[in-house]
């Protein structure tokens, strides 16, 4: 591990959290995110930790930085509170004591070995902020590979990828052409006897999934060959302003509307990814020219009642619990359907992938999407020997097993992942013999609106049951259960905003004008509330 002067020295110069230098501070948070990284691998005996520099689907002015676990999972929560006692560390001298405290509690070889991969994505400060990195990495003697231009999701397949090679849990081959090679051999088997109705219009957000998704498209079949059509637009990366500018999954699920680029005709099946390729939503125009969203919500609807019918139908029902994981912003129309017709259970957990993530790996299978599209499916240990074990008594039972089986491999289960999600619906749809509109019939969503309220001080909001109820202030959450109370189908809770003296208001109602009534009314209680 790099003495006091050798850390002062790397770090001297990089704006500090005191200066307040906006556009310069994340070279002083890359450094010591760099430095818990290293850090990290050593406590976990020089296991790989990764590295993501990105900042999704925000302006491409901006960017960030991402940990990743070994086993492609996002950083573990307890170390979430080191990260950010070094990133605000007010100087040199501060931060190299709070390393060194660290080293201690942790209680770790600093002369162990330590094993860093990262990657970017398009972003102009992206090529800057790795040599920031780098800088951060020789000075605290670690080991690392730098993996150039990758989507956030190929870096956390590569991540565990490296971490199991050689055990009972390899997760394929620790590299991109793997990544590519792994998902197309498994679309291949999923496919086996079905056939890709029309094509699929993808909105790359002008950002790293563009160049991604033409790379794996090479390993796919052509639709000469029975294959999908994928029709790339949006995947300018030359051109760095115009990531995510009017465009990608975000402006699509914020705006309501398709990318002003597409020229999809009706009917058609439409996506758009974000910025770093981990979030994805469908979409089409009806054929009255009306617009028609098929979210994160929609994604786990059809992936659960797909799932649960294959493990019915390859004799495994009983012995595969499949369960869903939403938070309080899912509409209550998708909840309903998944506990009513679909006869699935349905948890509910606060927002943030971390928390949704961690509560799906208690199901057999866990399927978990936000509203925004990002999500996956997880697989447990022993749902994976079950399906591998599992002998088939009958054809249909083999079918259903083969495309079960195939489904484990094409999914990406450490993350959101926009392009394996893509190709997971695609497999769906086929198998069902549906297009867009057939899907977005399987239930009708709740009119819902969301308000943003200013408040002085966003602390005394405090949220409990998953987000849904306010515990304080006091009273106030009897007041929104009150105003609730008097619309049908009616919801609503408050929410503290984290990172501004906020607090948002979601709200959803039979019909469109009770849901605005019952928001404006939940808002005006937090509004007075918050005085």
């Amino acid at each position: 591990m790099a003495n006091k002067e050798a850390i002062i020295a790397a770090s001297a110069g990089f704006p500090k959290p005191k200066d307040r230098i906006f556009q310069n501070l994340l070279d002083s948070v890359v450094f010591r995110i760099g430095m818990l990284a290293a850090l990290r691998s050593r406590k976990l005996n020089g296991q790989t930790i990764g590295i993501m520099i990105t900042a999704s689907h925000n302006p491409p002015e901006d960017n960030g930085v991402k940990l990743i676990d070994p086993m492609g999972e996002m950083l573990e929560e307890s170390w979430e509170a080191e990260a950010t006692t070094l990133a605000n560390a007010p100087s040199d001298e501060d931060l190299v004591e709070l390393y060194i405290k660290l080293v201690e509690e942790s209680q770790v070889d600093p002369d162990a070995r330590a094993n860093v991969i990262f990657a970017r994505d398009t972003r102009a400060s992206g090529a800057h902020l790795v040599s920031i990195l780098i800088q951060a990495l020789k000075v605290t003697k670690a080991e690392y590979t730098d993996y150039k231009l990758l989507t956030t999701p190929q870096l956390h397949y590569i991540t565990r990828c490296l971490n199991t090679k050689g055990t009972i849990y390899e997760y394929g081959t620790p590299s991109e052409k793997g990544y590519y090679e792994k998902i197309a051999s498994s679309l291949k088997i999923a496919m086996q006897g079905r056939q890709f109705s029309g094509s699929v219009t993808v909105d790359c957000a002008n950002g790293v999934g563009g160049p991604k998704l033409m790379e794996l498209i090479k390993h796919l079949a052509s639709p000469s060959e029975g294959g999908l059509e994928i029709k790339v637009v949006n995947d300018d990366v030359l051109k760095p302003e115009r990531l995510n500018h009017q465009c990608g999954a975000d402006f699509v699920k914020t705006n309501q509307r398709a990318p002003p680029s597409s020229h999809a005709s009706p009917l058609t099946r439409c996506a758009s990814l974000d910025g770093d390729a981990d979030r994805i939503v469908y979409y089409f125009n009806d054929s009255d020219g009306s617009f028609r969203l098929l979210d994160g919500d929609r994604i786990a609807t059809l992936a659960a009642s797909f799932i649960g019918d294959l493990a019915r139908n390859a004799g495994l029902g009983e012995k595969l619990k499949v369960g869903v994981v939403q938070t309080a912003y899912a509409n209550g129309a998708a909840t309903a359907y998944v506990n009513q017709d679909l006869r699935l259970p349905v948890v509910c957990t606060n927002t943030g992938v971390k928390h949704l993530h961690h509560a799906a790996t208690k199901f057999d299978v866990g399927v978990y999407f936000e509203a925004n599209g990002h999500g996956t499916v997880v697989f447990s240990e022993l749902a994976l020997k079950r399906i591998g074990k599992s002998e088939p008594y009958s054809p249909a039972q083999w079918s259903a097993l083969q495309t079960l089986r195939a489904l484990t491999a094409l999914i990406n289960q450490t993350v959101g992942d926009a392009l394996s999600d893509l190709l997971l619906v695609e497999v769906i749809l086929a198998h069902k013999g549906w297009g867009p509109k057939e899907w977005d019939l399987t239930y009708t969503d709740l009119p819902n609106r969301l308000v943003r309220v200013e408040v002085a001080d966003r602390s005394i909001f405090r949220a409990v049951d998953a987000e849904r109820k306010l515990e304080s202030p006091p009273g106030v959450q009897t007041q929104i259960d009150a105003a609730v109370g008097k619309f049908k189908n009616g919801r609503s809770f408050a929410r503290a905003s984290g990172t501004e003296d906020a607090v948002r208001v979601y709200a959803e109602a039979a019909t469109r004008s009770e849901t605005e009534d019952l928001a404006q009314k939940v808002a005006t209680i937090v509004r007075q509330a918050g005085e």
